[in-house]
């Protein structure tokens, strides 16, 4: 396409011209039209899911961006133009005194079409429409962090944090997106249940805590002149009539930056910055979607309903034929072990008994039930599949996030297609490249009574599964369909008169037993399955109680899945980035076990007391040329502490309680060569209470606990794994004040702190949040006698100085923080209280 001026091409069934290819988009770098369309190619399957359904206001470029000194003009578009091609999906929303008609990006023909016009910004509402039109409830919540002057990314990246921890304290867990302007959105998920202007007023009063904790770096105002040095959480993108650019759009930039989904392991990094469009392409060849929390919520695209040749919508007769069509359709017999249907089942029910012919009638009682099946499927994302026994096949639903253990919160529900009743039985590897290929094993099965079944709309079940198996008994659950998507939803009422929720019986947490195979079958070896991190939830030892758990010490370093395969050593990090090359001296064969496995570890660089060193570790990461990474080896040599074992010797050990695999990985462990900087991390048998003031003693971040029966999650986060974090304390004295604002006018925004270092203060950072209302007046009670007109400072920051109220420093204070940065600053700082049994001779920084 790169060399060609136009060309005309059939996309998805509809024809294209693409004009002016060569033609410079973006001066600066010279990415011309044609790069464009293939970038837009490139991530349509990951920016479709994130647009789907949502009306599109568009910002064109017809000329081109022009550059950062002259930029070109650029025209707001959001009614479909009457030259639009007709098969462009679309919605009119009815706006107070008009109606605008608003292109859909549902399929890539659509983008492709936006793209050729120089539509290069894609802005979408939190909120989808349905198949008529009509705009749904918003099922997205976003933060806007936008920097002031004098504040960039990493004041953003501190502000996310912030917020993460608000929202992750509700049950939410934000995925951070670097704008490609200037700062970062941040979005959570939502069920729909809410109103846009309550999550709205959700989000301003969300906005406006920040900014009562954080006065010194957060903002929820617009005005520009209250923005110098701080963050804008801009709240306001949540309004019905509010649009945000979707992820993965392209910028209208000078560069050809994007709107990029991030891991927060990503923000963390010193030398995070906003990504291009040839950064994002390399990225999404991996085939890992960061926003897919978010957008795996959006609606499939709209169809059109079949109509017989009047016009008319046919009437359509359900038989088990045309119902497994779809399954058949999706489905190669010769690359897939799937069952498929023989012609016996397009007959009868399967073990039911009832036949395919005995359809429901209105006024007809509730279908009585019949089997149920729910498969664990490792495929490119984790969830569980649940499948009911109806008229003859298996209605299916996929399930994210497993089976909601508690009535007090739904878990979303997929309908699929329907399966064949052989699929009941099911357990096995669906080949690479095949339709949901990965490994299906059986969770639970069993059968089910129903109370009600309204096709398309609910249905009302109870379900008995084995014993031992994951459902932990009987549930009674409800299926809804919201006409956005399904949800499952717990009953409070259980059978037996019992109420839902862990009470109920067995937790009811994704725990599979590999299907065995009988006595008289041979043991046939599994294909590895592809692996990404189980991810830990924090906690405090309060989490506990009840449960048999172990203890390791929580090592602070890089996050691997270690694949060996015969001749190679491969290190995949959390978000899916190769990190083998990055560090050699791991990627030895020779000092591994023979044979394929799947390990899992954290890469660390020792420090002083040969305690890990985040800090040391950073100079190890993100080198690319060889010469680069020899130097480092040799002036930081990292360790591999293995914590887990996933596979080995042809044996998926995934489903295996936590005690079993740590069993197996200590056995492996004895495998490993001497002398190679490979080792186990030890489970410690002690009082947890004891390990942690022990870690705290040693200098570690803390403890992970882990439940012994839990089973590995592949890819996601559970509480079957709990980090309990150190806090870390610091006698620190107060060397003066900075202004407040706001609700803190009149007293003080942040204190400056210090450690005695000669006859000055060294400045380790300010403080100010921690405070409850009545000990902002006694703070200004002690140092209001004690203002001086010169800085005890021997360090301070210019713009930390700036408009400060100095003190002599003789009042001593104990504040709380994360860690010690590279200058000798405080992180995250939080005020416990003053010392008055400390004089500012007893404060000292630790070694």
């Amino acid at each position: 396409m790169a060399g060609k001026q136009q060309e005309r091409v059939n996309v998805e069934g509809h024809e294209l011209t693409l004009t002016n290819l060569g033609k410079i988009i973006y001066p600066d770098t010279g990415t011309t039209k044609a790069e464009v369309l293939e970038y837009y190619a490139a991530v349509a399957p990951f920016l479709i899911p994130a647009a789907a359904n949502r009306p599109v206001t568009r910002k064109r470029w017809v000329n081109g961006v022009g550059t950062a000194e002259n930029p070109g003009q650029v025209f707001f578009q959001k009614n479909l133009e009457d030259s639009a091609p007709k098969w462009i999906p679309r919605a009119a929303i009815q706006h107070s005194d008009h109606t605008n008609v608003y292109p859909m990006v549902n399929n890539l023909a659509t983008l492709t079409w936006m793209a050729q016009i120089a539509s290069l910004e894609i802005h979408v509402p939190q909120w989808q429409v349905d198949p008529s039109g009509k705009p749904l409830r918003p099922d997205r919540f976003v933060l806007d962090l936008d920097p002031g002057p004098g504040a960039g990314l990493p004041e953003c990246v501190e502000v996310a944090k912030l917020a993460r921890s608000i929202l992750q304290d509700m049950g939410m867990d934000p995925v951070p997106v670097t704008s490609g302007s200037k700062g970062i959105h941040l979005y959570t998920g939502l069920d729909g249940t809410l109103k846009s202007d309550q999550v709205s007023a959700f989000a301003k009063e969300l906005a406006r805590a920040l900014e009562s904790d954080h006065p010194e770096l957060v903002v929820s105002d617009m005005k520009k002149s209250l923005r110098h040095g701080k963050v804008l959480v801009d709240w306001s993108q949540n309004s019905g009539n509010k649009t945000t650019i979707v992820p993965y759009s392209l910028r209208g930039k000078a560069r050809p930056t994007v709107a990029a989904p991030r891991t927060w392991r990503e923000l963390a990094s010193a030398s995070l910055e906003h990504l291009d469009y040839l950064a994002v392409m390399k990225r999404v060849k991996t085939g890992k979607d960061h926003f897919a929390p978010i957008s795996e919520r959006h609606l499939p695209p709209h169809g059109e309903d079949e109509k017989d040749d009047g016009g008319a919508p046919r009437e359509r007769v359900v038989t088990v034929e045309n119902r497994l069509a779809k399954y058949v359709g999706m489905r190669d017999p010769d690359k897939t072990p799937e069952p498929f249907p023989s012609s016996s089942s397009a007959v009868s029910s399967g073990t039911s008994g009832r036949s395919s012919s005995d359809q429901p009638k209105p006024g007809d009682p509730p279908p009585p039930g019949g089997i149920f099946v729910i498969q664990e499927h490792h495929a490119r994302r984790y969830h569980l599949d649940l499948r009911l026994e109806h008229n003859g096949v298996l209605a299916s639903w996929a399930l994210p996030r497993g089976v909601p253990e508690t009535p007090d919160r739904n878990n979303l529900a997929v309908h699929t297609e329907d399966h064949p009743m052989e699929y009941a039985s099911f357990a096995g590897i669906i080949p690479k490249g095949e339709y949901g290929a990965g490994t299906m094993t059986i969770w639970d099965r069993g059968e089910y009574t129903c109370e009600k079944w309204r096709d398309g709309k609910e249905v009302i079940a109870t379900l008995t599964g084995e014993p031992g198996g994951g459902l932990g008994g009987t549930k009674r659950f409800a299926l809804i369909n919201t006409g956005q998507n399904w949800l499952i939803h717990l009953m409070k009422e259980q059978p037996g008169g019992r109420h839902g929720g862990p009470s109920a019986g067995k937790a009811v947490a994704p725990k599979p037993e590999p299907a065995q195979p009988s006595p008289s079958e041979p043991v046939v070896p599994q294909p590895m399955p592809n692996y990404t991190p189980m991810l830990a939830t924090s906690g405090t030892t309060a989490d506990l109680r009840g449960d048999d758990w172990l203890y390791e010490l929580k090592w602070d370093g890089i996050r691997a899945i270690i694949t060996g395969t015969e001749g190679k050593i491969r290190l995949m990090s959390r978000n899916g980035n190769d990190l083998t090359a990055t560090y050699p001296e791991l990627t030895d064969r020779a000092c591994w076990p023979d044979g394929d496995f799947v390990a899992d570890g954290e890469i660390v660089a020792l420090g002083k007391g040969s305690r890990p060193d985040f800090g040391r570790l950073q100079l190890r990461m993100n080198l690319v040329k060889t010469a680069d990474i020899e130097r480092a080896r040799a002036s930081v040599p990292v360790q591999l502490m293995l914590f887990d074992l996933l596979y080995d010797d042809g044996a998926d050990l995934s489903g295996l309680p936590f005690r079993e695999r740590r069993e197996k990985l200590s056995g492996f462990a004895e495998r490993l060569r001497k002398g190679c900087p490979m080792h186990l991390s030890a489970v410690l048998d002690h009082d947890v209470e004891d390990l942690m003031t022990s870690a705290g003693e040693l200098g570690l971040e803390g403890v992970m606990a882990k439940k012994a029966d839990a089973r590995y999650v592949i890819g996601r986060r559970s509480r079957s794994w709990i980090k309990l974090k150190l806090e870390q304390s610091q006698e620190v004295v107060v060397g003066g004040w900075r202004p407040g604002a706001g609700a803190r006018g009149g007293t003080f925004g942040a204190l400056l702190l210090g450690i005695p270092d000669g006859d000055k203060l060294h400045y380790v950072g300010r403080v100010g949040t921690g405070f409850k209302d009545w000990q902002l007046r006694d703070v200004m009670e002690h140092l209001e006698p004690r203002v001086v007109g010169e800085s005890p400072f021997a360090d301070i920051p210019r713009e930390d100085a700036a408009g400060a109220t100095w003190v002599t420093p003789e009042l001593v204070a104990e504040v709380t923080f994360g860690e010690w940065t590279g200058p000798g600053r405080l992180r995250h700082p939080v005020w416990r209280g003053w010392r008055p049994d400390k004089s500012p001779d007893d404060v000292s920084q630790p070694n």
